[in-house]
């Protein structure tokens, strides 16, 4: 249900990083490793799985948002993940 503005005490901006600010050019991450930048945290941070979902649900728009900016990695074995990075022209050459 939606809430009236005037019930919270402070409104702040809403920005996100964008895909240069965030990602390292040389790396690939996880959609929960990015969940976890996002925040301001070390990709590698252990974080129990509430946490976590809610902070995937997060990061998967920001993934389509910045899709044109993204280079995708198939996952190497079946039980491994997809991984993500900063798209760069050598990439794609």
């Amino acid at each position: 249900m939606p809430a009236e503005k005037a019930e919270f005490d402070a409104l702040y901006p809403c920005d996100f990083y964008t895909a240069e600010e965030l990602l390292e050019p040389e790396e690939m991450y996880t959609v929960s490793e990015i969940a976890r930048l996002l925040q301001g945290l070390d990709p590698h941070t252990e974080i129990d799985p509430e946490t976590e979902v809610v902070l995937v649900d997060w990061a998967i728009p920001w993934i389509v948002a910045n899709a044109d900016d993204l280079v995708v990695g198939e996952p190497r074995a079946e039980d491994e993940p997809g991984y993500y990075g900063l798209k760069r022209q050598e990439d794609l050459d």
